[in-house]
């Protein structure tokens, strides 16, 4: 039977477990936007992430020509911390969906969905630390512009994997509230 790695946890250690990831997730947060403030500016106005979504090495190289050598440096911090965040943030999805799932779908149909979008956030890492492999390449000077493509295609298929788990934890979420509330009523 295809299940997800939290099937075996107790809750217990699955409350424990989300509570840690979420203030990971808040302090991984907190330091990834500290870096991304120095990156901004009119070249890179969204910092790490217009250097992500450039998709061309012109675009590329005009970010990281627009960048200060203390700025460059900062971007490398940031794409250092990314693989320990791309961890946290794929796990803390994960963990949600995972949770949400167990008590809407357990026994349906639309369970396979839930376990499906769990084991796409494996991928969603694999594509993160590829993408930020692909921008170290970038800026410790390549001039090869498929990492650039690279870099792209990567970020978008990571985005996409969020933005489809997100849809489904809120979807999900308020049909469950819905569901809580109207057997009060």
């Amino acid at each position: 039977m295809f299940t997800t790695p939290f099937a075996t946890i107790t809750s217990k250690t699955e409350k424990k477990l989300t509570l840690s990831l979420f203030y990971l997730l808040i302090i991984g947060a907190i330091v990834l936007v500290f870096f991304n403030n120095i990156l901004e500016n009119n070249a890179a106005p969204y910092g790490i992430f217009s250097f992500e979504l450039a998709g061309s090495l012109n675009k590329s190289l005009e970010i990281l020509n627009s960048w200060s050598p203390l700025a460059k440096i900062f971007a490398g911090l940031s794409l250092g911390f990314d693989f320990l965040f791309l961890l946290i943030y794929t796990l803390f999805i994960s963990l949600l969906i995972h949770k949400i799932n167990k008590r809407l779908w357990l026994g349906k149909p639309f369970h396979r969905i839930g376990e499906l979008l769990v084991w796409s956030m494996r991928i969603t890492a694999i594509f993160d630390a590829i993408e930020n492999a692909a921008l170290i390449k970038l800026l410790v000077g390549s001039t090869q512009e498929y990492w650039s493509y690279i870099a792209y295609t990567f970020a978008v298929s990571k985005f996409i994997l969020i933005i489809i788990a997100i849809i489904y934890i809120i979807f999900n979420s308020a049909f469950l509230l819905f569901k809580k509330t109207s057997k009060i009523e």
